[in-house]
This record gives structure tokens, C-alpha cells and sequence, in this order.
């Protein structure tokens, strides 16, 4: 690709994503100068803004960063790296002072004490919370109005990362397009460090939780450029978003069965107790098998809030509330119809400690990158810690880079939100993207087998063939698939996320991550 006038040099770090990892990592690198790239008007395209919970801390009297890594590796099914667990959950007190001092609203009591909330799975309360639900989105507005005020960070809103560049092997920028702008040249974004903060692939399924963009782009490009990738197979279903057969499905978050709401049937049968001591409370990925096997056998699922919440839901979880009265359920009366629904992605760039890939010049950082911290199944209200923790060691670790000078005048391109919402729509409504979404529901799901991974192997190799409008953007979604199911094929055991029909049990000798690159997935997929 010969890029002549549509070479920019970014200033600095190059961001390219702006969820909270990649936002957290600009204020750390601070005063240093950096750009980050945004598809979207800030807060609005990312998964951190729909994120109900909050941020798992152990701040709470009687609690210790050690009985939270603790509980990470339970929930992680044997496979979380331990030293990453310890030191990720020591470092989680400073992150939520810097979120505090950015102006996050967290939820008091009388005392200016933290009221901390409890998800399933943890041994302590430890979620620290913004009026019930609204975690994320408080988060975002504090962490967005301190960039804003920040004058070493620049934002470019409307542009959208395509590939990443390469010089003898070492990532040296992007490349770009002005979203919705599918003909004109794209353009070259030059970065002596670039940190890929562009989001999770849980829009790859046809029911998510995920805003429409997040589709695997960035474990995709990353791949494509060589990337080793790590437990691309451990895809976490929520097992309670809430099903209105909206795209995406709003979600009803843990909290609510925190509180003691409880999931019953349709035929008012309560079946969690039997199935796991914890009940509701039971690591995510059992509650949404639960779940899961209640609908294929012909029922109908539903989060019970009635007895322990009542009229209190409208103001303690008003996020949620909202979304069952825009689909006409009443959430102070009825019982509110739930599905499990792709939701987080436990694996994608592989990285080390201080976040960087095994590509030089290329850190990762948020739901893109595996850290180890969450094994076969991340603990709940982790994913925001994560990206604050590893967004300060990446900043911490490319401070010392010198600053690249602007070679060329750096053109700011403006957001055109009909274009832009047009760009999301056309994509979204490709029959390719459709029948994509729909396979890996199907085949690579809550439930896998060899035959349904084969299945969708093919699949993808025949859309990546046949499919109109192959662009950059759809190889990404297909490469990032084909590491899913690969990987998915490849383990031949069920632990945390990933289960296996035809290997219903975990096995020690699969007690460890998995990790292959693009040329090995496809010899896979060739192989099917």
C-alpha cells in the first residue's frame, strides 16, 4: 500500500481506542503528548459506558488484595497466573483513588466510606459502585471531562483503525479511514509506541451485550500483523441479559442477584440450588449453562427481583429499570426474561506485565489483550480494574519514549454522526456479517463440539471467499472468529467459559493457556 500525502505522524504515543483502558492510559502518560483515535464521539462506541457493576476493589474493612486474587483463580478455573492475580489486586486501591480524584461520583455512606456491592463469585463485598448500575457510564463522563481538560492529549473522533503498520517487523502506526469513508486512500498514522485499546469481539455474536462496534477488530488486526494471541477460546457468556430481541441485549447486571434476585422458569421452578452450592451466585459460566439448557429444553428463563427489591429497583438499579420499561416489562411487578449473551472475551493479544505484545512497538491493554488475570473465566467487575492497572503500566513503561515530531500538519477529522451512524448500519446489515454473527452463536457458543467448530470454521472460510464487501474491517471480524473456534477445537476439555459437549470434563493436562498466532489458527481451520 503506498501512502504518499496521507502520511501523519502522531505526537508521542499513539492510542488507538477509547474505552477506559485506552482513555486511563492518556491521562497516565500525561504531560506527555499522545493521540488517541476514536470511531466514535467519545463514551459513546465503548464497552466500558454500558458496564453496570463496577470496579472490583478490596477496600472494604476486614478485606485483603489477597483474598481478591483468590477469588480470581477460583473463578479462573486453575488456569489464572497467580503473580498476576496478586500484584493486579494490590495495585486496585490506587486505581479507584485515581478514578476518585478524576471526579468519579463512587457510591458513600454517611462516613465518606466506599458502599461497596458483591458480585457472584467473590468472598467479600467489594464492588465500588455508582448508584447501583451506572459504574461505567459515571466513570466514562469523569474520565472523558479530564481528557478534555488535558491539554497533552489530543482526541481525533470519527476515524477508525483498519491494520497496523509494520517496519522490519516492529509496529510502527496504523492505518485509517474516516469511518463511514470506504473509497478514499486510507490514511497512515505513524507512532514510534502504539498501545491498542480497541475493545473485545463479543459483537461477533448474534446475541451480546456489546455495543454494535465491538467485533474482534482489534485482536483481528493484531493477528493479522503476527501477534501471538492467548485463550482466544474462553468467550464469558452473561447469563442475564435481558431478552427483548433487541441487538444488542441490554444487560441486568450480577448485582441484582447480589441482592438476592433469583432466576426461576416458566413454570415458577427455581432450578440454580440444585445445580451449585452458590446458587444465582455461581461462577458466571454456570449460571449461564444453567440458563442456557432451560431454554433449549423449551423453557423460558426470568430474573426474579419482586421479593427482595421491589419498587426499590426504580432507584437503586435505574439502568436497568429503563431498559425493561422501554420494552414494556415491568420490573417492579413482573419477572424480567433473560438469555445468556456474549458478553467478555477472557483471551485476545497476548501480553506480559507491563502490557506489551509479542510484536515491538505494539502494547495492548482492556478487553484486546489476555493478561492472565482472568484464566477460563473472569471474575466479576475485574475488566474495569484491568484496564486501569495496565493502562498505568503501559503509560509507566513508554514514558521514557522520546516524543515523535510532526512531520506533516495533522488534519483533525471531524465527526459526521449521519455518516458515521449510516457506516455502523451498512455494516451491521451485510448478509456476510449476519450469517458470521449467527455461526458463532450457533457453533461456537455457550455449548461447542468438534462437528459445530469444523462447521464454523468452514463457514468462516467460506465468507472470507464468497462474501461481497470484503474489507479490511470484515477480515478482521473473520480472523478474530477463526481464533475463536480454533482454539475452541483445538482444547479438548470443558473449564470456565469453554465447554465441550464431547469433553464435558476438565482435564490436568489442559491446565495451562493456550496460545497460537494467525498461520497456526488457519492450518486449523484448513484442517476442518
Amino acid at each position: 500500500m503506498t501512502i504518499i500525502d496521507n502520511t501523519l505522524n502522531a505526537d508521542g504515543a499513539l492510542i488507538v481506542g477509547a474505552g477506559l483502558a485506552g482513555l486511563f492510559t492518556a491521562l497516565k502518560l500525561a504531560p506527555r503528548p499522545v493521540t488517541v483515535l476514536s470511531p466514535k464521539p467519545l463514551g459513546t462506541g465503548a464497552s466500558s459506558a454500558w458496564a453496570q457493576g463496577g470496579v472490583a476493589a478490596a477496600v472494604g474493612q476486614g478485606d485483603s488484595s489477597h483474598a481478591h486474587a483468590l477469588d480470581t483463580e477460583m473463578a479462573g478455573a486453575g488456569i489464572v497466573d497467580h503473580g498476576t492475580a496478586e500484584s493486579v489486586t494490590a495495585e486496585a486501591a490506587a486505581r479507584i483513588a485515581d478514578l476518585a480524584r478524576w471526579g468519579t461520583p463512587f457510591d458513600r455512606d454517611d462516613f465518606g466510606n466506599y458502599a461497596l456491592g458483591k458480585e457472584a463469585a467473590h468472598s467479600a463485598n467489594r464492588i465500588v459502585k455508582v448508584e447501583g448500575d451506572r459504574a461505567g457510564w459515571a466513570i466514562m463522563q469523569a474520565i472523558i471531562a479530564q481528557v478534555r481538560r488535558t491539554p497533552s492529549i489530543r482526541v481525533v473522533e470519527g476515524i477508525t483503525a483498519l491494520s497496523l503498520a509494520r517496519d522490519n517487523g516492529r509496529i510502527v502506526g496504523v492505518f485509517c479511514r474516516r469511518l463511514g469513508d470506504r473509497y478514499s486512500e486510507p490514511i497512515f498514522i505513524r507512532a514510534r509506541a502504539t498501545v491498542l485499546a480497541a475493545g473485545g469481539l463479543g459483537g461477533l455474536y448474534a446475541v451480546t451485550t456489546n455495543p454494535p462496534g465491538v467485533r474482534g477488530h482489534a485482536m483481528g488486526m493484531a493477528a493479522r500483523a503476527g501477534a501471538q494471541i492467548a485463550d482466544a477460546e474462553f468467550v464469558q457468556f452473561h447469563p442475564t441479559a435481558i431478552a427483548t430481541g433487541a441487538d444488542p441485549a441490554p444487560l441486568a447486571t450480577e448485582a441484582l442477584r447480589g441482592e438476592g434476585a433469583i432466576l426461576v422458569n416458566d413454570l415458577g421452578e427455581r432450578f440454580m440450588p440444585a445445580i451449585h452450592p452458590d446458587a444465582e451466585l455461581a461462577p458466571r459460566d454456570i449460571v449461564a449453562r444453567a440458563n442456557f439448557r432451560q431454554i433449549q429444553a423449551g423453557r423460558k428463563v426470568f430474573l426474579d427481583t419482586r421479593q427482595v427489591l421491589g419498587a426499590d429497583i426504580l432507584t437503586r438499579f435505574p439502568t436497568v429499570s429503563q431498559y425493561c420499561l422501554d420494552a414494556g416489562i415491568d420490573p417492579v411487578g413482573g419477572l424480567i426474561p433473560v438469555t445468556p449473551a456474549a458478553h467478555f472475551h477472557m483471551g485476545g493479544v497476548e501480553v506480559d506485565e507491563r502490557g506489551r505484545s509479542s510484536l515491538p512497538g505494539l502494547w495492548v491493554c482492556g478487553e484486546a489483550s489476555c493478561t492472565g488475570l482472568h484464566g477460563a473465566n473472569r471474575l466479576a467487575s475485574n475488566s474495569l480494574l484491568e484496564a486501569t492497572v495496565y493502562g498505568a503500566r503501559i503509560a509507566d513503561d513508554i514514558g521514557g519514549l522520546e516524543s515523535v515530531r510532526t512531520l506533516a500538519p495533522f488534519k483533525g477529522i471531524e465527526w459526521d454522526e449521519v455518516e458515521g451512524a449510516k457506516a455502523e448500519a451498512v455494516l451491521r446489515d451485510l448478509p456476510a456479517v449476519q450469517q458470521l454473527r449467527r455461526a458463532m452463536t450457533d457453533l461456537v457458543g455457550v455449548e461447542r463440539d468438534a462437528n459445530g467448530l469444523k462447521q464454523a470454521l468452514r463457514q468462516i472460510a467460506r465468507l472470507e471467499t464468497t462474501a461481497e464487501h470484503v474489507t479490511s474491517a470484515f477480515l478482521n471480524m473473520t480472523t478474530s472468529a477463526t481464533l475463536v473456534a480454533a482454539a475452541a477445537l483445538k482444547r479438548t476439555e470443558s473449564r470456565g467459559g469453554h465447554y465441550r459437549i464431547d469433553f464435558p470434563k476438565a482435564e490436568l493436562g489442559w491446565e495451562h493457556h493456550t496460545s497460537m498466532n494467525l498461520q497456526e489458527a488457519l492450518a486449523i481451520r484448513a484442517e476442518a
